[in-house]
């Protein structure tokens, strides 16, 4: 069921683009004072670092049920209840740091609120993004999404680095500042120009099966490409902040600063990539293999490498070859599924993002005492990427019709709304 169409102004972009902005702070911003926490709490490294797990699992694994949410309540419903769980489990980790001298239990059981309130928030927008843009404004507007937050990746670690000359636990009282706002934004200033009305469950179920018949193959090396560039990128980025600390010894802010120079050659590339592939979906394909190449061709790189200019350019190198891949693949994602199963495709894929963007430091910092072999067999899994996509990957003027329908599928009853 559809009503009228709307054109979305910059101002409904500007509010979609502070979702994943808002959602990177969660994790991001915390690293810099973790060792504070550790001091302050009298924790172990162990126990601290369990602040950052116990919200990025329960976000990759609460995401595809915010993906069917999506799909059967509406987009803006589920990105506002997240933000609202989000923002209420930052007030709590930080009323719960204050009391007494601080509850370990209280801020970890808070920071699992927060990872549950963060899975209805970026996957969602973005999802709510594809609805709402058409065509090449569609692949323009996924860019700058993209570049959204790899610029809140960027901003999180200095954003942090201040917060914490005033208190360790500061940050925690920005989360809910931030999150009222936008939730009001978001609600009185966006609507849903598609609206979904749900299909019955058993139909919506066989819909799903018949995109993994149809799609599978495709949709799979996608989804793969997605977590494993996200992986090599921030296990990259924890090499490289071990590296600069134990080689040049920089800290703080100033090494927060060298470390965004990948994220922001990334930002700047997506929003470039989302402009190009409107333009051209021929471009698509290409943009997916050339940049796994150039990021393979990094990580090949780098570990030959020592001065400080040169490691900088190589991982500003990683950040345009993830920049040529992203936007690509949350076009080609969004655009060939249809709106009523949008949601749990989009979402799904959102959560095997996250999931890359969590693993890549932990096991980047299990293997880091061989680099030479951890960066050749990152790249060797690159390369099998190439060659899936290469093979599976359609040519993208094949997946979307004029609408952003899957052609494939159209032809099936068109069980699609536009």
């Amino acid at each position: 069921m559809k009503t009228q169409q709307q054109t979305p102004t910059a101002r409904t972009l500007a509010i979609l683009s502070s979702v994943p902005v808002i959602m990177v702070l969660g994790n991001s911003m915390l690293i810099p004072v973790l060792p504070a926490i550790s001091r302050t709490l009298q924790v172990s490294p162990f126990q601290v670092s369990l602040l950052i797990t116990l919200f990025s699992i329960p976000a990759a694994i609460t995401i595809p049920l915010a993906g069917i949410l999506s799909d059967r309540i509406g987009r803006k419903k589920v990105i506002a209840v997240g933000l609202l769980l989000y923002g209420a489990g930052g007030l709590l980790a930080g009323l719960a740091s204050i009391w007494g001298d601080g509850s370990y239990i209280a801020i970890l059981l808070s920071r699992i609120l927060q990872g549950i309130g963060a899975a209805g928030t970026a996957p969602i927008a973005m999802v709510l993004t594809s609805d709402l843009y058409q065509q090449e404004k569609r692949s323009e507007a996924l860019g700058i999404i993209e570049a959204a937050n790899a610029m809140g990746k960027v901003l999180s670690p200095i954003l942090g680095s201040i917060l914490g000359l005033i208190s360790w636990y500061a940050m925690f009282f920005l989360f809910p500042i931030l999150t009222l706002p936008i939730i009001l934004l978001l609600w009185y200033q966006i609507e849903e120009s598609i609206h979904t009305q749900g299909l019955p469950l058993h139909q919506y179920k066989k819909n799903i099966k018949k995109i993994f018949r149809v799609h599978g193959r495709w949709l799979f090396i996608s989804f793969a490409s997605g977590s494993i560039v996200l992986f090599s990128l921030f296990g990259v980025l924890f090499y490289i902040s071990d590296y600069l600390e134990k080689t040049f010894h920089l800290v703080g802010v100033g090494k927060g600063i060298y470390l965004s120079i990948p994220l922001l050659s990334l930002s700047a590339v997506s929003y470039w990539t989302g402009k190009q592939i409107g333009h051209s979906a021929f471009l698509t394909k290409r943009f997916i293999i050339g940049g796994l190449g150039v990021i393979a061709l990094s990580l090949l790189l780098l570990p030959w490498f020592t001065k400080l200019y040169l490691l900088l350019s190589i991982t500003a190198l990683m950040g345009l070859g993830s920049g040529l891949v992203l936007p690509c693949l949350n076009t080609m994602i969004t655009s060939a599924i249809g709106l009523q199963e949008r949601g749990i495709i989009t979402s799904l894929y959102g959560s095997v993002r996250f999931l890359g963007v969590a693993l890549g430091p932990p096991i980047y910092g299990a293997l880091i005492s061989s680099p030479k072999l951890l960066f050749i067999g990152n790249a060797t899994i690159l390369l099998i990427a190439i060659f899936f996509s290469y093979h599976l990957i359609e040519n993208p003027q094949h997946l979307r019709g004029k609408n952003g329908h899957s052609r494939l599928l159209l032809r099936k009853k068109r069980l699609y709304s536009p």
